[in-house]
């Protein structure tokens, strides 16, 4: 088994065993993404990034991740293909010849 198999095992059976199947819906768990990203956004919010609380951070991001698999999950999505795939587009919309060491936007290089 994977390690992201074993992750998505155990976030579902953690929901599992609290009856909360019931709530997630993909629009409920796509929200959950929403709101948890703007609360490590928030982790930032008016200091410097190395003035962020790191153990804040990780119980975000996990709290990001957790979201995250459960909605591959109920949609039935390969996390794996879909994050290759969208590399992959990525990589075509911004070649390395032109995006190297740039910040800008694809339609700008």
């Amino acid at each position: 088994m994977s390690d992201l198999e074993e992750l998505k095992q155990a976030i579902n059976l953690f929901a599992k065993e609290r009856d909360w199947e019931q709530f997630h819906n993909a629009k409920d768990l796509a929200l959950a993404i929403s709101i948890e990203a703007s609360e490590l956004n928030q982790l930032f919010l008016w200091k410097s990034a190395e003035d962020v609380n790191i153990q804040k951070l990780k119980e975000e991001l996990a709290d990001v991740i957790n979201y995250s698999l459960l909605l591959a999950s109920k949609l039935e999505l390969d996390v794996k293909e879909i994050v290759l795939e969208k590399i992959k587009k990525n990589a075509e919309k911004y070649p390395i010849d032109k995006a190297k060491g740039s910040a800008k936007k694809y339609n700008e290089l």
